[in-house]
């Protein structure tokens, strides 16, 4: 018997100060049988730092040709791309192809740093891709949080970035490895 998603509702509010953009999201998340809380929190975190209203999750683990979240325009072309982990160059290469934007959310400490040294070179030519690193006590931290109903806060200004749960709250600095062109 195959295993089942399991249901997390995530009520989240986000203030990005930086970008200007001030708005609550009510998210229905499934988290795949493999996914880790620290994925999950990853992934709500990337959506938190790319919100915008017509940005969605997608199936992510489950199939192979869609990012774990994208932003399409209002006719249907692929505005951004997030990725999540450590995918494959050739991934990297194909996403850069379809989408007018590809950020990809690294994590996982030395594992992650070994990634970007091998793929980086291949990077450059990619003006329209961004890379950034979360780092392995950020993740935990953020795994920690992790509740199957959560309202979930995330501030966010000058880079610094402070997501809050309940009476837990996290604070981290993603750290830019590529910048897009």
């Amino acid at each position: 018997m195959a295993l089942k998603a399991t249901i997390y509702k995530v009520e989240l509010t986000v203030s990005d100060m930086d970008r200007h953009y001030y708005e609550t999201h009510k998210l229905t998340v499934a988290k795949h049988p493999s996914e880790t809380d620290e994925r999950l929190m990853v992934r709500l975190l990337a959506f938190a730092l790319n919100a915008h209203e017509h940005l969605e999750m997608t199936k992510g683990l489950s199939t192979d040709d869609e990012p774990d979240i994208w932003q399409k325009s209002l006719s249907d072309e692929l505005e951004l791309w997030v990725a999540l982990g450590l995918p494959s160059e050739k991934l990297v290469r194909q996403s850069c192809g379809k989408a007018r934007d590809v950020i990809v959310y690294t994590y996982g400490g030395r594992t992650a740093e070994m990634w970007w040294e091998k793929i980086k070179n291949s990077t450059t030519r990619f003006d329209n891709l961004k890379v950034v690193n979360i780092t392995p006590k950020d993740t935990a931290a953020l795994a920690d949080l992790a509740r199957r109903t959560m309202k979930l806060q995330v501030n966010i200004q000058d880079g610094e970035v402070m997501v809050g749960v309940d009476d837990s709250v996290v604070y981290l600095t993603p750290e830019t490895w590529k910048e897009a062109g």
